[in-house]
């Protein structure tokens, strides 16, 4: 994903060449933006296989995509080629064969989460939140999806915190005590200079994960608004 210093889950590794891999997010599920600085915006996700070739024997892999293309029915075969070209880095492949898996279960969940992933990670901010919405729409009190639906009107130009604060506490209204919504919560309000709010967000922070890392860099970013 390409989100500004954000922790993303493992690229799920192929199981049988069908379902089950966790695109970008499976801990988005951890999505959690670390600094206010527009110009930091770079992609950190030291967990994912790096770019390059996918993991996995290339013959199998081969057979996989040649799979996907010759039985366009097949959903799990079309998950699957998904999968390979997130692995790649190949976003706009990934997100063709997602939207093939969607037209065939136009209702399962996984799939409009993850689109919603790519789709982040193509910097397609509209389109994320046109899936993660639709996603809400299945399940409203996923809070990890509805925190990555506010960042997705974080990082758009022109950005807008009001939106994306007001999907931050609804998703604390569901789980009040959610590490990543309060720090993307705190990172919104000190964007838009607002002190107060952004350091009274940050204490809950502090209370519930004391040694997380990004405590320090919040902290001076709340403390260097407060001098302006």
């Amino acid at each position: 994903m390409s989100k500004e210093n954000i922790l993303f889950g493992v690229v799920g590794l192929l199981a049988g060449l069908i379902i089950g891999f966790m695109f970008a997010n499976s801990v988005n599920k951890g999505t959690i933006a670390t600094s206010v600085s527009p110009q930091s915006q770079q992609a950190v996700d030291p967990s994912s296989p790096g770019v390059g070739q996918p993991t996995g024997n290339l013959p199998e892999v081969q057979a996989a995509l040649e799979k996907a293309k010759a039985e366009p029915d097949n959903f799990e075969a079309q998950v699957a080629a998904a999968e390979l070209y997130y692995q790649i880095k190949r976003l706009d492949g990934a997100i063709e064969y997602l939207k093939r898996a969607n037209v065939l279960k136009p209702d399962d969940y996984e799939v409009i989460v993850h689109l919603g992933n790519a789709s982040f990670d193509s910097k397609k901010y509209a389109d994320a939140e046109s899936w993660y919405s639709k996603a809400l729409a299945k399940k409203p009190d996923d809070v990890d999806v509805r925190t990555d639906l506010g960042l997705t009107f974080m990082f758009r130009e022109p950005a807008d915190y009001d939106r994306a604060i007001q999907e931050f506490k609804r998703s604390l209204e569901i789980k009040p005590d959610h590490p990543q919504t309060l720090q993307n919560l705190t990172v919104a309000y000190t964007k838009k200079g607002d002190a107060a709010d952004a350091a009274a967000t940050l204490a809950k922070l502090e209370t519930k994960e004391p040694s997380n890392p990004a405590l320090t860099k919040l902290r001076a970013d709340i403390d260097a608004l407060k001098t302006k």
